[in-house]
């Protein structure tokens, strides 16, 4: 296996998108991306997927079961304390449009969501991704597929929406 910093000046910014959008929290996806490289840095044993992205994509979503499941028995803070931070990036993902398709994303059960990123970020071919997720080539093809399918529904229900909300009586 490479040296460590150069799988992560390499990785990283793949990892860390992957897992935003799996998660959909940035604080919660730097810390997958963050345990993601620690445990590829641990591993004794050389990396068993076909490519260097899928054996780090595939810590990263294991990464994001783990968290979960600690989440899942702890308190969470209120979620309407306002970020003091405003970028140029978290204004454009404060749009509307984005908010409902990222939320719509959420919404998608974990191998939809997770079969669809790695296919739509990284373009990762269904051979790959099959064989990461451990699950035949062609259920890897119609999870996409159904996927995309229920976020362009999303999409055209909120932009029929949105005019319909604006119109005057």
């Amino acid at each position: 296996m490479t040296d460590i910093e150069d799988l992560y000046k390499r990785y990283a910014g793949d990892v860390r998108r992957f897992a935003l959008y799996l998660c959909g929290d940035v604080v919660m996806a730097d810390e997958i991306t963050s345990d993601t490289f620690v445990r590829a840095w641990m591993a004794a044993d050389r990396i068993r997927q076909p490519t260097v992205r899928g054996y780090l994509f595939t810590i990263a979503r294991n990464a994001y079961t783990d968290l979960l499941r600690r989440a899942a028995r702890h308190t969470q803070l209120d979620e309407n304390m306002p970020d003091t931070r405003i970028s140029a990036q978290t204004q454009m993902e404060q749009s509307a449009e984005v908010r409902a398709v990222l939320a719509a994303l959420q919404q998608l059960p974990e191998m939809e969501r997770t079969v669809l990123l790695m296919r739509t970020l990284d373009e990762m071919p269904y051979e790959e991704i099959a064989e990461t997720l451990g699950i035949p080539m062609v259920n890897a093809r119609v999870t996409v597929h159904r996927a995309r399918l229920k976020l362009m529904q999303t999409r055209q229900a909120w932009r029929e929406a949105v005019p319909a909300a604006g119109a005057k009586p």
